[in-house]
């Protein structure tokens, strides 16, 4: 009895101390939390797209309250909730890149050779482990709509042509087709980047056609026709310096054979069925 007495004592004993010594460091380690950051939080849309560059709405609100970024990097809260964030921390909204989803591809149904037909599982990321899903172009979108399915803001469709048609209007810039993309064919553009190289294979000249109609043939003509320094070709690609002065302009896509370099003006494939593309044809 003894013993049982002495082992409840000392369990006593310990609990005291212990809980002592948490109170101690409450008391001297506590951190007030800033009575803002559950107001600007409210204010947040509260999805986690991490549109922001941030982890959540969690994260970017403990931004906001440091002053470390401003209101307007939030691309999917109301224009009033930013301003009212803004109101409340007393800074200005200020202005965020607004982004938007962008394939780096073109070759729709049609414009590439099938191989073999592929049965599988309706998914991207399935027909990716099939020899690319049949398709003579590996490197091109399988077009069986992953990006579609996962879109949080339902911004992305599906073509005639089994192409994902993006709405700039409702795309955010989540990242949540960059993610699930098996051949890592979207991207993250500026909205205001009109000029878009629609292509990713590393081929050129007539094996590069061989393989899509539309793929790009590495022939450097809109490099040619760019203002210098502004395109320049990498690994059979063009790649475009969005920094160069003068901005490369529309002038480069017109001598493009395949269409592979375009100028956006809306939603990348939203184009008429009459189109050079979708009728089989090349532009000299």
């Amino acid at each position: 009895m003894g013993a049982v007495l002495a082992a409840v004592g000392i369990m006593t004993g310990l609990g005291l101390f212990f809980a002592t010594v948490l109170a101690v460091a409450h008391h001297f380690l506590h951190v007030e939390e800033d009575p803002r950051l559950e107001a600007v939080g409210d204010l947040l849309p509260g999805n986690n797209c991490g549109a922001c560059g941030e982890p959540g709405c969690n994260a970017f609100a403990d931004l906001l309250v440091q002053a470390k970024v401003q209101p307007g990097a939030c691309s999917v809260a109301s224009p009033d909730d930013l301003v009212e964030i803004a109101s409340l921390l007393g800074v200005d909204v200020g202005e965020g890149s607004t982004l938007v989803a962008r394939l780096r591809c073109a070759g729709a149904e049609g414009l590439v050779p099938r191989l073999a037909s592929y049965v599988g599982a309706e998914s991207c990321r399935a027909a990716a482990v099939v020899d690319g899903g049949g398709r003579a172009c590996p490197w091109g979108c399988l077009g069986l709509a992953d990006c579609a399915t996962s879109c949080t803001f339902d911004a992305i469709t599906m073509s005639p042509e089994r192409l994902p048609v993006v709405d700039p209007v409702g795309c955010v810039g989540c990242n949540d087709c960059v993610e699930v993309c098996p051949l890592d064919l979207f991207v993250l553009a500026p909205v205001e980047q009109k000029l878009f190289v629609q292509c990713a294979s590393p081929l050129e000249g007539d094996e590069a056609r061989a393989r899509c109609a539309v793929a790009c043939d590495a022939c450097g003509r809109c490099a040619a026709d760019a203002p210098k320094g502004a395109i320049k070709m990498v690994g059979g690609l063009p790649v475009i310096d969005l920094d160069a002065e003068p901005p490369a302009g529309l002038e480069t896509t017109f001598r493009c054979p395949t269409n592979a370099i375009v100028w956006l003006e809306g939603k990348q494939f939203e184009v008429p069925e009459e189109d050079w593309r979708f009728e089989g044809r090349r532009r000299a």
